[in-house]
């Protein structure tokens, strides 16, 4: 085995393929709340959140226009963005439901608490906010032990801001 990658490498950003960009915007920028920090001509543009550079890039260079893939077929799970606390996870649950956007699901794992949903060109998308790691549940040995319990959305959105 090759030496561990270093603790402290992060995802710096997502670049996805996206058929429409201005509804791509739309969705990441107009509900979730991320910021465009440039524009690249017509096919591209990059979102952030604290003006970073880019957490998210959108462009329609090899998919203008195209479908998302077939259930079934390999590519991107989910991009997953993590929130700082419950309230601003309540934020999101928040723009969500105003924009009429269904969750697919919605989980405490015991380390975080998560929603799901599909971005307009058929991408997952998690929503979470991670628990401080002396809460993680554990086994009698030490091991994480996540769960897959159910979140109650109602006390969620109740802490709002």
């Amino acid at each position: 085995m090759t030496a561990p990658v270093h603790p402290a490498a992060r995802i710096g950003h997502v670049h996805l393929k996206v058929a429409d960009l201005d509804r791509a915007i739309a969705f990441y920028s107009g509900v979730l709340g991320f910021e465009v920090t440039q524009r690249y001509g017509r096919g591209a543009a990059f979102l952030s959140a604290g003006g970073y550079h880019h957490h998210i890039g959108l462009n329609t260079w090899e998919s203008l226009g195209a479908t998302p893939p077939p259930p079934g077929h390999t590519g991107l799970y989910h991009t997953a963005f993590l929130y700082p606390d419950r309230a601003q996870l309540a934020d999101a649950l928040r723009r969500v439901v105003d924009a009429g956007i269904p969750l697919d699901g919605a989980a405490d794992h015991g380390v975080s608490e998560a929603l799901y949903l599909t971005d307009p060109d058929g991408n997952g998308v998690e929503l979470y906010r991670d628990r401080p790691e002396a809460e993680w549940p554990r086994d009698a040995d030490g091991t994480l032990a996540m769960t897959n319990a159910p979140l109650d959305l109602d006390a969620l959105l109740a802490e709002a801001p």
